[in-house]
């Protein structure tokens, strides 16, 4: 059962992944990019890190896609079209997804994986919030700060450009 759900879950990242870059409607790329989170969440949830899944559906899931949605409607461009792309761009994007593809294949197949140890990890809530909050080493708060500035100015910024008056 775990093999069907998984191969589910796949299915429906290329699937939803492959729709959200070649959709010309920007709402409908967002909705797709919603599904393709919720879907690495279910992964989470197939692996039993729950935590991990929880953070998924909050900040991801819940929250970006959410800032997202809000900048179509607040930019009212929903029912806009985005340009069709040209033979040119597929070509050197589909160039570059199989070097990609072709770069993560091999890394993966040169890595020399470890058996599993039985040495047991502290996967406690304490410690998770803890390492979450440091700010040393494996700490998570300056990457949060950074990230939170980042999607201040975009937004910022999309507001901005949404904004200006064209001037002829």
């Amino acid at each position: 059962m775990e093999q069907i759900v998984f191969y589910i879950l796949a299915s429906m990242i290329v699937i939803f992944s492959v729709l959200t870059v070649t959709t010309r409607k920007i709402l409908r790329a967002a909705v797709y990019l919603l599904t393709v989170l919720l879907a690495t969440a279910g992964f989470f949830f197939l692996l039993n890190f729950n935590f991990l899944a929880a953070v998924q559906l909050t900040v991801y899931a819940g929250g970006i896609v959410v800032l997202i949605i809000f900048s179509i409607m607040l930019t009212s461009h929903v029912n806009e079209r985005l340009e069709a792309t040209g033979n040119r761009k597929k070509f050197f994007s589909f160039v570059a997804v199989l070097a990609g593809a072709l770069i993560c294949i091999s890394t993966i197949l040169d890595y020399g994986f470890k058996e599993k140890s039985d040495i047991e990890i502290n996967t406690s809530m304490s410690k998770i919030g803890t390492d979450l909050l440091s700010y040393g080493d494996g700490g998570f708060v300056l990457p949060f700060e950074v990230i939170s500035i980042l999607l201040l100015a975009a937004m910022i910024g999309a507001i901005v450009l949404a904004k200006r008056e064209t001037q002829n």
